[in-house]
Order: C-alpha cells, then structure tokens, then sequence
C-alpha cells in the first residue's frame, strides 16, 4: 500500500433499495447498502491502493458498527469517526429504468452527523501524517454546524500543508437551514487547491453559464474552446485553485448514459474521450468514483495530469456497471480501460 495518506470528511448513510427496479408501493423488501460521497471517494482511494481515512460522526450502536465494519472491508481507516449522537442517517432509493427516473427520499435529519459541532474533532492530529484533505458541498449543506465544521477543517489542513479539495456537491433539498449554497460555498472554496464538478453544479454554485454536454455517441466532440473559458473563468474568481475539472455527464435514457471530463491546469485544459455506457446498472456514486480516481491520479501522477482524467473518467465508467455506491475496482482494472480496452470479453 502506497505511503500517501487522503483524508475525507461527510456523512455516510444506510441505503435502502427496493429489489428488480420495484417502486416503493411495491416491495415489502429492501437491498440494504451504505454510501456517501465522501466516504465512496474514500472506499475508491482504498481500492487503488492508497491509506485513505474517512471521518464522520456515527452514534453508538449495532447498525453504526456493522458501517464501521464495512468500511474496515475496504481498507478505509476508520480511527478518527467520532461515536455519539441518535442515528445513523438513512436513505431510500428507487431505482431508475428506461424513462423513469430515480427517486430518493432522505431520512437524516437529527441524524450523528447533523447535530456534529465545531471543536469536536481534532483535525491536527488526524491530518497529521496526510497529504491531502478532500470535502464536498454536501457536508456543508446538511447544518450551519456541518458547515462550520468545513470550515474549521480546511484552516487546519491549510496550515498543515495539505492539498485540498473540494466537490461542489450541489443538492437542492439539503440546504432547509436559511442559508443559500452561494453565501456558504464560495468563501470556503476560496481556501481550496482543487474543484471538482458537473456544469449544473458550476452555474447554480457560482452563477455561470455553461456550454452543454450533449452527446448522442462516443464520437461526440464537447465543447473544450467553451469549458476552457468557463475554466480560466474560475481560476481567475478562486486564485488558489490550481486544478478545475468539470464532470461531463449526457442521460439518454435511465440506463444509457455517456461520460466523459475536463480538467484545467497550468492555464491550459485537458479533455478526455466519451464512454458510451448503453447498459447502467447503478449510477449512484459515478461522480465519487470519477473524484476518487482524479485523486488517486494527481496524488501518485502528479507529472502526467492527462493520465489523472483519463484514470477518473475511466473509473467513473466502471461505477456505472455495479450496484451500490462504492465502486469496486483495482487500479489495474481502471488503468486497462483508461489504455482503451474497452471490449467486455471475458478475461481468461
């Protein structure tokens, strides 16, 4: 295992999934999972090898232990979760099929995580052998608390050295604490060295306008001369940040889908090809996947930032082919599709 220690930071949650795409009316039975942007970016820097450590807030008792012991499953470093607090957030997800869109429906509120407070966790000892700290908008979204809690962390790993990053992790329905996601996010990201984000994210976050990913094939050609513009945009709003990725994301249907990314760096912007994704099995976590492999690229690539999004997005496109929100591929099996093996036949 690699040397480099990633320290994360949110909420993880229990995932309850109807079965075979049924509605909720439907089931009397549900697939159950745990998942969180976060700590999926962390599951995914574990699989590829790297020391990552997840940090949230879990309440004391059997269901947060059996997270704890998923997380171990992994090889995600658990010693920093703080226990404490009611429950364990929850979620409930019908599953996307053809036309029909997904559904969630989130039960976190009062959750350990939400009532987490400034001064509770001791960043500088955690981040005290780490290379790099990685936050997302969602962590802010949940509480004033949560979002000062960010803030805190960030100072902390500023001070120490760390590379930090942020997913702009814009969700709508989170932010019920008086605050909008424009007054929260920017002067926190304002301290951060990567962004990472959709172009819907982008606009809404920071009030810009966007080319469109409109891609029918994978012979799609994006809008590069567009998304260097909206690029040297930001870095001339965020000075500090050093690396700008745009996640780039076309729905054809609930289960066809096409990917692809960009990313700016050193004043020029770097594009990567389309995947044609005809068969989506779950694309939840496809976006922590794509971080999860951005890092793991810029952390052990730090000379080749071309390999980091071409690693990303191929990471991303695996994601989209198993259930659940971790995704579960080596650093060998990303690498292999990121080359171009694109062909699915069985590997003898």
């Amino acid at each position: 295992m690699n040397n480099q220690k990633i320290v994360t930071f949110g909420e993880i949650m229990l995932r309850l999934t109807p079965p075979d795409y049924l509605r909720f009316n439907q089931t009397n039975l549900f697939r159950a999972s745990y998942g969180g942007s976060e700590a999926n970016v962390a599951v995914s820097l574990a699989n590829f090898g790297l020391r990552s450590e997840f940090i949230t807030r879990l309440p004391e008792n059997r269901v947060a232990d059996a997270c704890l012991d998923d997380l171990h499953r992994y090889g995600v470093g658990t010693r920093g979760i703080l226990r404490g607090g009611k429950r364990l957030g929850l979620y409930y997800m019908e599953e996307a099929a053809a036309m029909r869109t997904s559904h969630v429906v989130y039960d976190r509120a009062d959750s350990a995580f939400d009532t987490l407070q400034p001064g509770m966790i001791d960043w500088r000892t955690l981040f005290n052998d780490a290379s790099w700290f990685h936050w997302s908008g969602i962590s802010a979204a949940v509480s004033a608390d949560t979002a000062a809690v960010c803030a805190e962390a960030i100072a902390v790993a500023r001070e120490m050295g760390l590379t930090v990053s942020c997913d702009i992790n814009y969700r709508k329905n989170l932010w019920k604490y008086g605050k909008e996601p424009q007054e929260v996010l920017p002067p926190l990201m304002e301290q951060c060295d990567i962004f990472f984000g959709t172009d819907d994210e982008y606009e809404k976050v920071l009030g810009m306008h966007l080319p469109r990913f409109e891609a029918h094939n994978a012979s799609y050609q994006p809008d590069t001369a567009g998304y260097e513009r909206a690029s040297a945009e930001v870095a001339a709003r965020f000075p500090r940040c050093r690396g700008i990725v745009f996640g780039l994301r076309s729905v054809l249907s609930a289960n066809h889908h096409l990917i692809s990314g960009t990313l700016y760096t050193g004043g020029r912007l770097l594009s990567t090809r389309v995947y044609d994704i005809d068969n989506v099995v779950d694309c939840v976590g496809v976006g922590d996947a794509f971080v999860g492999g951005l890092i793991y690229g810029m952390a052990e690539h730090a000379g080749d930032m071309q390999f980091a999004l071409d690693f990303g997005t191929a990471a991303c496109a695996l994601k989209n082919t198993v259930p659940g929100d971790y995704n579960q591929f080596t650093a060998e099996e990303v690498a292999q599709l990121a080359r171009g093996s694109v062909s699915g036949r069985i590997a003898r």
